[in-house]
């Protein structure tokens, strides 16, 4: 996951890091395992003035991302959901049907948490086209949602700077339980409510 981390990184010290954060948010909104956030914050970092700019290059790749992401649950799921299933995180049997419970009762919360927390959105793109959520609500809760998650990230580096980059080298390893604990987390929150 490090060198992973690393790799999205490396994209910041390269020319058209804007595209290849936009590339990165498009995926990671139905496959790829790796969250924008940080490339979003080198590049902020790096242009502390363009910050905003970036937050919107990658709300809109997400966004459309996940649009992709639920054409390919409403038209195709049933000839790519074994790749799914096999070799993208998060994304299980289970997880569709918990979704599935909270989509009966909170489509537009169960959308908008996924988005602005770490919960792994793909799952909730993928299965909204899957269940064949509405379309607009499902874009509404997205865009809400994951332009919030951004420009707050945007907002914070604007404000203070240099040190949330060295915050994050200097904690990683740390970050990445304490990421893997909340999404633990949001899913027995999402397991209490739908039980």
């Amino acid at each position: 996951m490090r060198r992973l981390y690393d790799w999205v990184l490396s994209f910041a010290d390269r020319p058209g890091g804007s595209w290849a954060l936009f590339g990165f948010s498009f995926t990671e909104s139905s496959f790829f395992p790796v969250p924008p956030d940080p490339l979003l914050i080198a590049l902020s970092l790096g242009n502390p003035k363009r910050a905003f700019w970036f937050a919107t290059v990658c709300a809109l790749g997400s966004v459309l991302g996940g649009l992709a992401g639920y054409a390919i649950g409403w038209g195709i799921w049933q000839l790519v959901d074994q790749f799914f299933y096999a070799f993208v995180p998060g994304v299980t049997p289970e997880a569709f049907v918990n979704v599935q419970q909270l989509y009966d009762r909170y489509d537009f919360w169960a959308i908008f948490t996924a988005g602005f927390t770490p919960i792994p959105y793909k799952v909730f793109t993928l299965s909204a086209g899957v269940f064949s959520i509405s379309l607009p609500i499902f874009l509404f809760a997205s865009t809400i949602s994951r332009s919030a998650r951004f420009f707050m990230v945007a907002g914070l580096i604007y404000a203070f700077g240099p040190s949330i980059q060295s915050f994050i080298d200097r904690y990683f390893n740390l970050l990445a339980w304490l990421f893997l604990i909340l999404l633990v987390g949001g899913f027995v929150v999402i397991r209490f409510l739908v039980g």
